[in-house]
């Protein structure tokens, strides 16, 4: 059978959003019983600026390192309780294309992101990471709105 749920997975960013994102993607897992994945993905354009202002490869990959903590940290603190995730995955680069790759190496992901994220006026100026995810992804996607 095609296109069967095998995981789900979460896109995390630490908004307040992607938070209500895992506890529905944390529930989701536990009535399905599947496994429950962290996703975050550490943006380019941050990498970019930190390469501008002359920040070493080392520290670039410490500052990624720390984002990664910090966003995991905050989801797995919201699903307290109710599922352990089973795996964190912290991908670099546009944050829509990572995450359309991603759904299209893993066939049977069910991810479960946010509407929107920190930047309001990124998304609206600049089209909104789910919107992009939901118009290209191969898998179901559930977009939570808070």
């Amino acid at each position: 059978m095609a296109n069967v749920t095998q995981q789900i997975v979460v896109a995390c960013d630490g908004s307040a959003q992607s938070l209500q994102a895992a506890k529905m993607a944390a529930d989701l897992a536990k009535a399905t019983a599947q496994p429950l994945k962290l996703l975050a993905v550490f943006p380019q354009l941050t990498v970019e600026r930190m390469v501008i202002r002359g920040v070493s490869p080392s520290d670039l990959e410490e500052e990624q390192n720390k984002y990664g903590r910090s966003v995991f940290d905050a989801a797995k603190e919201a699903v307290s309780g109710i599922l352990d995730p089973t795996e964190e995955i912290l991908l670099k680069g546009d944050p829509a294309q990572e995450i359309i790759e991603y759904l299209e190496a893993d066939p049977g992901t069910h991810l479960v992101l946010g509407r929107r994220g920190h930047s309001t006026l990124r998304s609206l100026t600049l089209g909104s990471v789910s919107e992009k995810v939901v118009r290209h992804a191969t898998s179901p996607v559930t977009v939570v709105n808070d």
